[in-house]
């Protein structure tokens, strides 16, 4: 599935509709159905644009000295 808008646009889109447009108003200046705009507004509202970048950022993890490979850590005996 080809996604035409990315989180930071769908954001910036909810953004208008705080700031006093109508939903229909969006769909029709975006070409979205309003179904749509309330899945976003569902799964984006109180979303920065920052928050959006930094969760598809990849997971740092730390590693400290007791980590061992799952072969090594094995809880079964064998």
């Amino acid at each position: 599935m080809i996604k035409r808008f990315t989180e930071e646009q769908i954001i910036g889109i909810l953004k208008e509709a705080e700031a006093g447009l109508t939903p229909t108003e969006l769909c029709r200046k975006y070409g979205i159905w309003e179904a749509t705009y309330y899945n976003w507004k569902a799964k984006f509202s109180g979303t920065t644009v920052s928050e959006a970048q930094r969760l598809k950022e990849p997971v740092r993890r730390t590693t400290s000295s007791s980590a061992c490979w799952p072969n090594e850590c094995s809880t079964t005996p064998r």
